[in-house]
């Protein structure tokens, strides 16, 4: 019985992961056609079916782009670099499309330490992090073994220096994959998507209105309380915005 209740499970995940491909390739053709509101449709079929990648939510950005709604592109462009965060391509549309956001922030320097910290993070996908982990250590694991058994005291100091350094590479090379994980759930981020939106001093309607804001301004998602969220800008500036004002990355 259990045996063919997982060939059924298999069954079912190869005929899903065959339906996933033919809309892909349905949607790409859409694409290359200039049939962007169709391949706009399918694109966001396949993110409902489960399956998120880089070159989906890329593709889809751009077919929102092409259609002159950037806001979606921008919100589309930022989960492609969340799953990708040193592409170029990306980068480099996303730019594009952020001529289209009326707010112009000034970004705040941050310290060094923390932006060299980050870059170091983002120079590689969360998959790349985890497999570079554990690789390094299988690795230790092997040199550990050598430590113990090996009979010269050269190839013991070598085997013991060299663990100490692999299994340094696995810890930190599982924290940063662990860190861009969080940042891909936890969804700290947000695109705005309405037209203008008032931001409150607190998270009420009779709060003194503090700034104004507008659709494809990436924002910071710091608290939250009922229906309010309070979001911070780039420029360090902070209140408080309905939720349904904007949308997570």
């Amino acid at each position: 019985m259990k045996r063919l209740f997982n060939t059924i499970l298999a069954i079912l995940f190869t005929a899903t992961l065959f339906a996933q491909a033919d809309l892909l390739q349905k949607a790409n053709d859409h694409y290359v056609k200039d049939e962007f509101n169709e391949a706009i449709e399918v694109y966001n079929q396949i993110l409902m079916s489960g399956l998120e990648s880089k070159e989906v939510y890329f593709n889809l950005g751009n077919a929102y782009y092409k259609t002159a709604q950037y806001t979606q592109a921008i919100l589309n462009y930022e989960r492609a670099k969340l799953l990708s965060p040193d592409d170029e391509d990306i980068d480099f549309n996303l730019q594009v499309a952020n001529q289209y956001v009326v707010d112009s922030i000034q970004e705040l320097p941050g310290i060094f330490i923390i932006r060299w910290w980050n870059s170091i993070i983002n120079s590689q996908t969360t998959d790349t992090w985890a497999f570079i982990s554990i690789v390094s250590f299988l690795l230790f694991l092997s040199l550990a073994g050598l430590y113990f058994f090996a009979r010269s005291g050269d190839v013991r100091r070598i085997a013991f220096w060299t663990a100490c350094f692999l299994i340094f590479i696995s810890i930190f090379s599982w924290s940063f994959a662990a860190k861009q994980k969080s940042w891909m759930v936890n969804h700290t981020y947000a695109i705005v998507i309405q037209p203008t939106v008032t931001v409150k001093s607190s998270p009420s309607e009779k709060g003194t209105n503090l700034f104004v804001i507008h659709e494809g301004l990436k924002v910071k998602i710091t608290d939250k309380l009922g229906d309010w969220l309070e979001v911070r800008l780039a420029d360090g500036n902070k209140g408080w915005l309905l939720t349904e004002s904007i949308e997570r990355i």
